[in-house]
């Protein structure tokens, strides 16, 4: 493993630009809690990063783009995996075409009907954790996920992606539109019950 370069600091994790092997790498590492007993914080690290591994793996054999995973440290709380070359969306949306922009929306949200098929919640949906490559929808971070099969999460789930679209591409609210229309096509139980759960979060935010 070569000299690391850090991408990016936060409370949970560090993620690092790094290689491995030869191949260009991102390593993710579970910041370590001070106030926490030190027994409870490794088998919590451990549990976390075994957890996120899961998921991501679920989500690859679900035909859903993820990076590839080199290696695994549970005990380090290190997950090390295939860098991505492309660009967020997050970053692009805003500037595509519209019919590009409903195109790429609608991958999107057929993506996310073949997690939800799987019962995985990614947890933290938004275009900032979604890179387009080669035409693929590439979904990253995975360290708020869980295994729910309940339509409230599945609700919880894309209630985030369309607060974060109202937010990040307020010019193009509809965007969540597309996303509904691709994830209809591809959720194999009623996706009527998940939209209508959505509808359910808005209005218990409205009401507080």
């Amino acid at each position: 493993m070569t000299e690391k370069t850090i991408l990016y600091r936060g409370a949970e994790a560090e993620i690092c630009l790094s290689n491995y092997m030869g191949f260009k790498a991102v390593q993710k590492k579970r910041v370590r809690k001070a106030y926490r007993i030190k027994d409870i914080d490794d088998r919590l690290i451990s549990f976390r990063t075994k957890e996120e591994v899961k998921l991501i793996t679920g989500a690859r054999r679900q035909g859903v783009s993820v990076p590839i995973i080199y290696d695994v440290d549970l005990e380090d709380g290190t997950i090390t995996m295939e860098y991505i070359e492309g660009k967020r969306v997050k970053d692009i949306l805003n500037e595509l075409s519209e019919g590009e922009r409903a195109r790429i929306c609608e991958k999107i949200g057929e993506n996310i009907a073949k997690l939800h098929n799987n019962d995985i919640i990614h947890g933290d949906l938004t275009t900032s954790n979604m890179m387009l490559f080669y035409d693929h929808i590439y979904f990253i971070d995975f360290g708020l996920g869980e295994k729910n099969g309940e339509v409230e999460s599945k609700g919880v789930d894309l209630h985030v992606l369309m607060e974060a679209i109202e937010s990040t591409h307020s010019r193009h609210a509809n965007c969540f539109d597309y996303v509904l229309d691709g994830y209809k096509k591809e959720l194999k139980e009623d996706a009527n019950l998940v939209v209508k759960k959505i509808e359910e979060i808005v209005k218990r935010g409205r009401y507080r």
